[in-house]
């Protein structure tokens, strides 16, 4: 997988910004925003990003995948491009606690197995 920090992305004149962590494979990608400690205004931005990513990208991918972190915790949401909609995961994921699972989740989004959190 690729790796881009701080990702300039610019849909519209009023629709652009920066991705914080955006790590993309030739058919997969998957953006993180970091949040100092307000993990739920995070995943607002997060839906926002995948919004943008979602008119920005001409991939194939069905389903966009991102997360929102402080750091010590961690919190995953899709954006079903067909529908339009976003989905909030209910867990939290906390490292290093749940470090295995975290990145478990992290290796099926971006793996070719077609796995991950649909």
């Amino acid at each position: 997988a690729q790796l881009r920090i701080e990702y300039p992305l610019t849909v519209t004149e009023y629709l652009k910004g920066y991705l914080d962590y955006y790590l993309y494979t030739d058919s997969k990608l998957l953006v993180i925003e970091a949040k100092n400690a307000n993990i739920q205004r995070g995943f607002t931005q997060l839906a926002v990003e995948l919004i943008a990513l979602d008119l920005w990208s001409d991939a194939d991918q069905l389903i966009l995948q991102g997360a929102v972190s402080t750091g010590d915790i961690w919190q995953f949401g899709l954006l079903h491009r067909e529908h339009k909609q976003v989905t909030q995961d209910l867990n939290l994921y906390r490292v290093p606690a749940d470090l295995e699972e975290l990145f478990r989740i992290l290796v099926a989004v971006l793996g070719d197995s077609g796995a991950g959190r649909e």
